[in-house]
């Protein structure tokens, strides 16, 4: 659907570009344009500024609204502002070492006399 409304904005933009290089300006007519007999031409005398300004306006409409559904087709789920990682799924390692180590205990106290059991006789 997205390429479909892309591809239909590209071709309206592409006939209004061209429709208005058709059309001329103020003070000019066909006669100016394209030579001499302009009511023989294929519009006839008035006929062809009314038909391209009529064309014109018509790929006009069809841009705009390919531009509003372009827009609403884009238009996905807000999602909540976050960092990168805030959705990364966390995975529980068996036998990890926490991040924070608890707070050590006490010393043990060695029993009497086990600082003479590696002493050396002389």
């Amino acid at each position: 659907m997205h390429t479909l409304i892309v591809v239909l904005q590209v071709l309206s933009a592409l006939a209004i570009i061209g429709l208005v290089l058709l059309q001329h300006g103020k003070g000019a007519d066909m006669g100016a344009s394209f030579g001499s007999g302009a009511s023989g031409s294929l519009f006839g005398a008035t006929g062809s500024s009314n038909f391209l300004s009529k064309m014109t306006a018509l790929a006009a409409v069809i841009f705009f609204c390919a531009t509003l559904g372009l827009a609403f087709v884009s238009n996905g789920p807000v999602q909540s502002g976050g960092g990168v990682m805030e959705n990364a799924p966390v995975s529980e390692v068996p036998g990890a070492v926490p991040a924070v180590p608890a707070a050590p205990a006490e010393a043990p106290v060695a029993p009497a006399g086990a600082d003479r059991a590696n002493e050396v006789p002389k």
